[in-house]
């Protein structure tokens, strides 16, 4: 779990994945052919081989903002988002400010609900509400900090009892997937090309520029997806539940996944016992949807984690479902080659 701990805490939000794409290369360098980083700075390694030429993506951005604004005489700073906040989620938050002489520690606050006027509490808070208070003066803040500067939220990783939580598992559960089956997997039945996708919380936009370059016949995208199994969620909304193994997508907002692909993939993990849900997701998409637009087009599928409390600092996922989930992407891998997914 070392290698998703670091993952999981290190900081990347659209468009500043650099960190995120070092770890991968570390890890990887010696279990592929090649690595190189695109334009967009898209990580794409290849391992070259016999079969069809599947590419698996994994967003390496998390969710997070820009410094917009500082206030005079506070110092407080403003931030805009990059990506989708669930502002309900961000009160009273420690974060993280990437600023260019080194990282500061701040603390999300809003106005005390004890001054609050009576039509100010039934309003649901937003994003403008938010500030972020460095406990120093403006002068200090000035000096470190300039507009543009990132920030993230401030969460260490934690495996406790069955399951794993933290910040950004959306999507470096995926990318850890990824990473593990190409490790695990006993021989590539095909051209394999692995992605470390750009910008897919701002619009699937790495994974449109790689899929041109790369031409896959087959997309794999490894994501997150609701876990919404929990109180007051009928069993109908609930998406997929914990501990019930890796999720095989059937549609979300980006794509609808190729049937042969949805029919491989239950045969295969049926084969190898490998425990699984189906899922529709209602809203939301992965690199996915970008992937099957590419060139000509590919066959595509996403094969989704269950994560309960996706898109805060909390995200939480189940050990099981983890090694289900690389569990069958290995097993597709190393058949790939004889894999049946005409439609």
């Amino acid at each position: 779990m070392d290698l998703l701990r670091r993952l999981s805490e290190a900081s990347g939000i659209p468009g500043h994945e650099g960190d995120v794409r070092a770890i991968i290369d570390g890890a990887l360098a010696k279990h592929v052919d090649e690595v190189r980083t695109d334009s967009l700075g898209n990580l794409i390694a290849n391992r070259a081989g016999k079969g069809p030429a599947v590419a698996v993506a994994a967003h390496m951005d998390e969710i997070g903002f820009i410094v917009s604004f500082i206030e005079k005489e506070t110092g407080f700073l403003r931030i805009h988002p990059l990506g989708g906040f669930d502002p309900r989620t961000l009160v009273a938050r420690r974060v993280t400010v990437h600023a260019e002489g080194g990282d500061l520690v701040g603390c999300t606050g809003t106005k005390p609900i004890h001054i609050l006027t009576e039509e100010e509490r039934k309003k649901p808070i937003e994003l403008k509400d938010l500030f972020v208070d460095l406990g120093m003066p403006e002068e200090r803040v000035r000096e470190k900090v300039a507009v543009g500067d990132t920030v993230t939220l401030c969460q260490s990783f934690l495996a406790y009892e069955d399951v794993v939580s933290g910040k950004a598992l959306d999507d470096r559960a995926g990318i850890y997937i990824g990473i593990e089956a190409i490790k695990r997997a006993k021989r590539v039945a095909c051209d394999l090309t692995f992605i470390g996708t750009t910008q897919e919380e701002v619009g699937l936009r790495g994974a449109r520029v790689a899929g041109f370059a790369v031409k896959p016949e087959i997309g794999i995208a490894l994501d997150t997806t609701l876990a919404v199994d929990v109180p007051g969620v009928p069993g109908a909304e609930q998406v997929t539940r914990l501990g019930k193994g890796v999720a095989i997508k059937l549609t979300d907002s980006a794509s609808i996944s190729h049937p042969g692909l949805v029919r491989a993939m239950r045969r295969l993990a049926e084969k190898k016992k490998i425990p699984y849900q189906m899922e529709i997701l209602p809203r939301g998409g992965t690199d996915a949807g970008a992937l099957q637009m590419a060139c000509e087009g590919a066959a595509a599928i996403t094969l989704s984690l269950p994560t309960r409390y996706v898109h805060s600092a909390v995200e939480t996922a189940h050990r099981g479902d983890l090694e289900a989930a690389i569990a069958l992407l290995t097993a597709f891998l190393e058949t790939a080659d004889k894999v049946d997914w005409s439609v």
